[in-house]
């Protein structure tokens, strides 16, 4: 197992970050693996722990280009009122959406922005998520709302190169619609 408390996150000025990712496939390489393991430990190092250490922000969820690699894959481990997530999706696509949206009321984060932008994000409250996850080994669909919804667009935003900030309008950066769902 790799080392969560090393200093892999990629920050928001990286020009990888802006980069399209192409899809994983089985199986993976050894030099894909190394990555995808430590965004895993990165991840569940905070999820487990909660210890505060200067090279480990506490986070819910990461997508391969913030540690460096560019392909389509995030993880997801949290916990949503009562119920736990945890998510090793390969190649996510949303291929369903609500009509209806929602926002964080105190805005989004971001492992790879360490100075907070803020700003609320207008994000489909409800989206259905087609992928392979890889803790399973098996194609799954997420039928997600709210707050792990926003989560996952959050995360496949990123495999597009798109940050949660680009989406915070620049006139009214705390713009929101009274039919817009609040979390």
């Amino acid at each position: 197992m790799t080392d969560p408390k090393q200093s892999w996150i990629l920050l928001d000025d990286n020009p990888l970050l802006r980069k399209q990712c192409s899809d994983l496939s089985l199986p993976i390489n050894e030099q894909d693996q190394e990555l995808i393991n430590r965004m895993v430990s990165y991840i569940d190092y905070g999820y487990e722990t909660k210890e505060k250490h200067p090279k480990v922000r506490i986070g819910i969820a990461i997508a391969g280009p913030q540690v460096g690699l560019l392909k389509n894959i995030i993880y997801i481990h949290c916990k949503v009122n009562k119920d736990e997530y945890r998510y090793l999706l390969m190649n996510p696509k949303i291929v369903g959406e609500s009509i209806t949206y929602a926002y964080l009321s105190k805005g989004e984060g971001c492992l790879s922005v360490e100075k907070d932008v803020p700003g609320i994000i207008k994000r489909r409250n409800k989206i259905i998520v087609k992928a392979y996850d890889l803790l399973n080994n098996k194609d799954i669909e997420i039928k997600a709302e709210g707050i792990l919804a926003i989560c996952l667009q959050h995360e496949i935003d990123h495999l597009s190169g798109v940050l949660y900030y680009d989406h915070i309008n620049k006139e009214h950066p705390n713009a929101v619609d009274r039919s817009w769902i609040e979390y």
